[in-house]
């Protein structure tokens, strides 16, 4: 395997069991994401998620299994791993009684970026331009210079962004990053994301409750009761799962319904018919049928139609 083909984040038969607990909350976990992807963690409450990411993320020992970040053993050598991570937890993390560019100087003299200076102006000017740059980038140019307490929950989770990138990592872990933010600031803050990954090529590996943000994604992880349930694209999630259909009715229904089993389509209800389009396009369907229809209506599966079956499956 080539280096331009190893995975940036390798996770192999991953347990964790706690002290007195009846299952594993992880059992068994395996997948693997390729450099500059954006992957996507999903699952119900007590599904293993925040579990997983702990340990991906060196805050937790799993009982076994093994995880490599960029090369690294998560377990072995979790320091040289956290070199390699930017994360943004889902509640602040941030001191607020000092101010956003504060905050972005301690955490790179805590890395050992650059030395610490007292004052923004006697920092290195490297430092000074990758700040100023992080800051463009996400629309806080200003804002990072005021007290953390005076900005808005959209403004910190930026601040969180740039602090988490300042030492270039490989993957920007995000645990439901955009939790608390009205719709508008989720919307920006993702349109700022986009812009990081495009240009720095960062992996970005997402746990969210917000199946919008999840369908962005390459590939999608679902885990349920500590086990991964399904893995993919969101269009192959779908397709797997779900199947287009047409929803028909006609004043004429008998007529329609013969119309339709000529067809080799398989007809639901007694009317209107959902109609699953079985190989056929909805437009060959249309076209087949001889008469005027009184409703005709597409169903495209969704993200979350297919979530709510993987997840309903593995409860049953």
């Amino acid at each position: 395997m080539t280096a331009a083909t190893t995975p940036v984040i390798e996770v192999c038969e991953l347990v964790k069991r706690y002290r007195k607990a009846a299952r594993n909350a992880v059992d068994g976990v395996s997948f693997a994401v390729q450099p500059g992807e954006f992957f996507s963690l999903l699952g119900p409450n007590g599904a293993g998620k925040t579990t997983t990411i702990s340990i991906l993320t060196t805050t937790l020992r799993p009982t076994s299994g093994s995880v490599r970040i960029a090369g690294h053993d998560g377990v072995g050598d979790p320091a040289a791993v956290r070199r390699q991570i930017g994360i943004i937890f889902q509640r602040p993390s941030v001191d607020p009684s000092l101010s956003g560019e504060e905050n972005v100087r301690f955490h790179a003299m805590l890395y050992g970026l650059f030395p610490y200076r007292p004052t923004y102006r006697m920092m290195p000017r490297a430092y000074r331009q990758q700040v100023e740059e992080l800051a463009a980038l996400l629309g806080i140019e200003q804002d990072i210079f005021k007290p953390v307490r005076t900005l808005s929950g959209g403004m910190t989770r930026k601040l969180e962004i740039i602090r988490g990138l300042m030492h270039r990592p490989q993957v920007l872990f995000l645990d439901e990053p955009t939790a608390g933010l009205d719709a508008a600031s989720r919307h920006n803050l993702w349109d700022h994301l986009r812009e990081v990954r495009r240009r720095g090529d960062t992996t970005v590996f997402l746990t969210t409750h917000y199946l919008e943000e999840a369908e962005q994604a390459d590939r999608i992880c679902i885990i349920d009761q500590g086990r991964v349930v399904s893995l993919g694209t969101p269009d192959e999630l779908k397709a797997d799962l779900l199947e287009e259909y047409l929803v028909l009715d006609a004043d004429d229904r008998g007529a329609l319904r013969r119309q339709l089993e000529a067809l080799d389509l398989r007809v639901a209800h007694t009317g209107p018919f959902q109609v699953t389009l079985n190989g056929h396009s909805a437009q060959d369907v249309i076209r087949a049928i001889d008469g005027p229809l009184t409703m005709l209506r597409t169903h495209s599966p969704s993200l979350e139609d297919a979530y709510l079956r993987i997840i309903g499956a593995t409860s049953e």
